[in-house]
């Protein structure tokens, strides 16, 4: 039996929710479903019909907070909060809600939930009156190095723990980093840019491998545009298909073998968004 996995940062369950989550998640109905950016306290994530929540919400007021939805109560729970992480460098943000991760109880598989930090430009590429924030010397573009080089090494732990016990493992997320010239729209001027810099995706490439893991979006769909997962709420981007893919789906190898399709659920007009990301959505073959 096919399982499908929805990854969606919601930008607000709240306001997603408003929007009409509910109604996408009974309609869609996804095996599982990883959420990022829930972006309220615990007591507010509320519950969601026919699904099982694992929330680990973060501490931080209105921002960060993660969750995985599955049909069935899962075997395990693991956050960084009930398992802090073990690569040094990641303590500083174990109680951001960026991390949560489950066993599966009906099929041998261990699913994470990512929402990396997004981060700035290094100090050389950030000129004052050309930024929306006020330049900050490369403190965020630094905080996000200090997470990439932990987190590949924690990834590399969960992954061999999983396969280890007979789990394949599946990671997926907002990584705020789009890996190729085909996940983003005008990915030229898109070089100097947070989350498509030479350093992001050198960061992205070494995350994969035919013994570690697989880009199952790339994998289905080629090399080719698209498909994009995120557009400004600004001007038209939504409606001129504008935007850049940083949601992602990585599986060990033998379980991105049995990926049979990939889409995003994309809604057909702006004033019908859920958030200012889709859902990307993947079928895995049993």
């Amino acid at each position: 039996m096919a399982v499908s996995v929805a990854s969606f940062n919601v930008n607000g369950i709240r306001a997603a929710r408003r929007r009409g989550f509910d109604n996408w998640l009974a309609t869609q109905s996804p095996d599982v479903v990883a959420l990022q950016e829930l972006r309220c306290p615990p007591s507010e994530v509320g519950d969601f019909a026919g699904y099982t929540a694992s929330v680990d919400a973060g501490s931080i007021p209105g921002r960060n907070g993660v969750a995985i939805l599955t049909t069935t109560p899962p075997d395990a729970v693991r956050t960084w909060i009930t398992h802090p992480p073990r690569a040094r460098g990641l303590r500083e943000f174990a109680s951001h809600g960026r991390y949560i991760e489950v066993d599966l109880a009906d099929r041998p598989l261990t699913v994470g939930c990512l929402y990396l930090p997004k981060g700035g430009l290094p100090a050389e590429l950030q000129l004052a009156g050309s930024m929306r924030e006020q330049p900050d010397g490369g403190a965020k573009y630094a905080r996000k190095k200090r997470f990439f080089a932990a987190f590949a090494r924690e990834l590399d732990r969960n992954r061999l723990s999983a396969l280890h016990s007979g789990r394949e493992f599946l990671l997926v997320g907002d990584l705020n980093v789009a890996h190729t010239q085909y996940d983003v729209t005008n990915w030229r001027p898109a070089r100097k840019m947070d989350g498509f810099l030479p350093e992001d995706r050198a960061w992205f490439d070494s995350l994969l491998g035919k013994r570690r893991m697989v880009d199952v979006v790339r994998r289905i769909y080629g090399d080719r545009p698209g498909p994009l997962t995120w557009w400004s709420w600004a001007g038209q981007s939504f409606a001129k298909d504008v935007g850049w893919r940083v949601d992602h789906q990585l599986a060990t190898p033998a379980l991105a073998a049995r990926a049979s399709a990939v889409w995003v659920d994309k809604e057909d007009a702006p004033d019908l968004r859920l958030s200012d990301h889709a859902p990307l959505m993947v079928r895995y073959e049993d």
